[in-house]
């Protein structure tokens, strides 16, 4: 029970720390939604830092984009690699597939005790899935504000823009205002399509360059796993109760079962039982040979037939 209500605490504190940050989010974007004049300020403050630096954005928008894009990019990248370590993001992601891979296998299985035990485990990582996942957002209080305001005075220069339409590889002639999937405007996707790819390969080799100054990994020390002990009391609990089992056919058999089978072990074990000899001209009944002998069983045999009889 003391496990139980510490778990719940722990969890009960990871959710407090995932919500804190969404909440501000959220009032962040609200307050930009329900404001528009705030939203107006913010595309213009944004407008005069960006367009002295891209002087070609007025001819083309898909440049404009791709550089915008890009730098938001490597600037959320580089933010957020000071928020997570990236071995432990790594660890947490093994963990996680293993777990997935027992409770399969014990459900293949039928294992019912197993998989609730996957599931426990499941829940006892909760915690620390939840403030990974707070560590996450924790970058977008700092760059929620630049990000809104950018897109603020895309939308706008959208409308302003000398064409309609934009050019991308996929498509020569796609209007901005073209939605894809009822969802998004053609120029977010746009700004999608051309930043994602960046800001991968930069988070790939900012990981890299951490993995190789890691502590853990300049030491090479093997990483602890805190939910083992879950592990090894199933397995002490599954010994404890086969001696229970065992116990417990002991108490059943009686002394003369208990003996029985004591016997026929040294029976077992003696090897051959020496049986009494045939009477004297024993003869067999079916060829009249004199080469008879006595099995273990106590009937009589052949040697030249191999017919048996009492």
């Amino acid at each position: 029970m003391a496990a139980a209500a510490g778990g719940g605490g722990a969890q009960g504190q990871a959710t407090a720390g995932m919500m804190t940050p969404m909440l501000i989010l959220l009032a962040m974007m609200l307050t930009i939604m329900l404001v528009p004049g705030l939203r107006t300020g913010l595309a213009v403050v944004a407008g005069s830092i960006i367009e002295p630096l891209l002087p070609f954005h007025e001819k083309w928008f898909v440049p404009t984009v791709f550089v915008i894009g890009s730098s938001i990019m490597v600037v959320n990248t580089i933010i957020r690699s000071f928020f997570l370590d990236p071995l432990t993001q790594a660890h947490f992601a093994h963990r996680n597939k293993q777990i997935q891979r027992q409770m399969q296998e014990a459900q293949a299985a039928r294992d019912t005790a197993r998989v609730e035990k996957m599931r426990q485990l499941q829940m006892e990582m909760m915690p620390d899935q939840m403030a990974m996942q707070s560590a996450t957002m924790k970058p977008m209080l700092f760059t929620m504000v630049f990000i809104i305001a950018i897109f603020s005075w895309m939308a706008n220069s959208v409308l302003e823009f000398r064409v309609d339409y934009v050019s991308v590889p996929w498509q020569p002639m796609w209007e901005m205002e073209a939605r894809v999937m009822w969802i998004f405007p053609a120029w977010v996707f746009t700004y999608i399509a051309m930043s994602a790819p960046l800001g991968r390969i930069i988070d790939r080799h900012l990981k890299l360059l951490r993995y190789r100054k890691h502590p853990l990994i300049l030491a090479g020390d093997p990483i602890p796993e805190p939910l083992l002990h879950l592990l090894q009391e199933e397995r002490a609990s599954k010994s404890g109760s086969q001696r229970t089992r065992k116990g417990q056919r002991r108490g059943r058999d009686g002394p003369r079962k208990r003996a029985g089978k004591a016997q026929a072990a040294r029976a077992r074990s003696s090897g051959n039982v020496h049986a009494a000899p045939p009477k004297q001209g024993t003869e067999c009944p079916d060829c009249s040979s004199r080469m008879v002998s006595r099995t273990n069983t106590g009937r009589l045999r052949c040697g030249v037939c191999l017919n048996e009889w009492r």
